[in-house]
């Protein structure tokens, strides 16, 4: 298990700062044990026999924690990450129509096709007034941005979605464990592997199965494949350890980054406290990346990399930035490990590489 580093530790220039805690997050010590619990647990869940009915009592506990954890009382499908849920929500939905927010995680838009696009204000945000005539449609929002933690507005959205006919789904990978979304969404798609739990096991929330066509096999018949057991338990006990809220700890960098010039994305809207987006005006985000990494430091890139080169975000430019400034955005991301000396010491980091800066000029 990744340990958290002492203020002294964090500090040596030998030691790695991971903050890169949205694309993937160290399992919990409750995730790990579980998941060896259930490579033990060796039999297939589907089948009829003793340890099989055993191994299926601990899938439905799992799933029935999981569920919990959310405040959901509707149906829990098991599936291989937000992805899938997605593909699945997106491509099986029996609505017609296919309706995604232009900010929406690649995984959406690719599941969604030729969908129709809901544009976004500057700072990111849907909101309400920008639904239009979607009866007989599904719309996806994300609950926050995973590149700009930008979070939406995600009960009067569902509001206005409900009111004109359309079917709720939302991405919600990035969002702790909580029964936020149990009122409000039909359909919602998470991931372990962002929550402290195993890669390759998410789930689909579902108010009711028939907003989906089935396609035979595991899993109510909407999954076909044998279930990963060590996953959903690893995930559930992940969702039963607390998160903590970074919400001073990101404020705190968003000072830093103020101060050294450099410029918040989504400055002004509710974001996510854990994720905070950031450009170095005049250094492109690779030659960042490049240096954090030397100073040892994990971060990303708010861009995607497609074919061996880095590409402006679909997300930014959505938000009205040129290609340009879209290309200079890294983003920082904490977990359960993050202390407030590894933020100092990003800090400094990127003070240092906007001063190279400033001297090339």
């Amino acid at each position: 298990m990744t340990e958290a580093l002492s203020p002294d530790d964090a500090t040596r220039p030998d030691t790695p700062v991971y903050l890169d805690h949205a694309a993937t997050t160290p399992l919990t010590a409750g995730a790990r044990a579980a998941v060896a619990e259930g490579l033990a647990h060796w039999a297939n869940p589907s089948s009829p026999h003793a340890a099989g009915r055993a191994a299926r009592a601990a899938l439905e506990r799992a799933r029935a924690q999981v569920a919990a954890a959310y405040g959901w009382r509707h149906e829990t499908l098991f599936t291989s990450g937000a992805s899938e849920s997605l593909a699945i929500a997106l491509g099986r939905a029996v609505a017609g129509r296919r309706v995604v927010s232009a900010v929406e995680h690649d995984a959406a838009l690719r599941a969604a096709g030729a969908a129709e696009v809901l544009p976004v204000d500057p700072l990111g945000r849907v909101g309400p007034a920008r639904i239009g005539d979607v009866a007989g449609a599904v719309v996806a929002v994300q609950w926050c941005n995973s590149e700009t933690g930008v979070r939406q507005p995600i009960a009067a959205i569902a509001e206005a979605v409900h009111a004109r006919g359309g079917i709720l789904l939302v991405d919600a990978a990035q969002m702790p464990a909580s029964d936020e979304l149990a009122a409000h969404a039909d359909l919602i798609a998470l991931s372990a592997h962002k929550r402290g739990g195993p890669p390759g096991i998410g789930a689909l929330l579902v108010r009711d199965l028939a907003l989906l066509h089935p396609s035979g096999g595991q899993e109510r018949g909407y999954r076909p494949g044998t279930e990963n057991l060590p996953g959903a338990l690893g995930y559930a006990a992940a969702l039963a350890e607390p998160e903590p809220d970074h919400a001073e700890l990101r404020a705190r960098l968003d000072d830093l980054i103020r101060r050294s010039g450099g410029e918040l994305v989504g400055d002004g809207a509710e974001r996510h406290p854990a994720i905070g987006s950031y450009r170095m005006p005049g250094v492109a985000a690779a030659a960042q990346l490049i240096r954090f990494d030397l100073d040892r430091i994990a971060v990303s890139a708010g861009s995607a990399c497609a074919s061996g080169s880095l590409k402006p975000s679909h997300v930014l430019r959505a938000m009205g930035w040129g290609e340009e400034a879209a290309r200079e955005v890294v983003r920082v991301s904490f977990g359960r490990t993050t202390t407030a000396a590894e933020v100092e010491r990003f800090a400094a980091a990127w003070r240092a590489v906007a001063r190279t800066r400033r001297f090339a000029a």
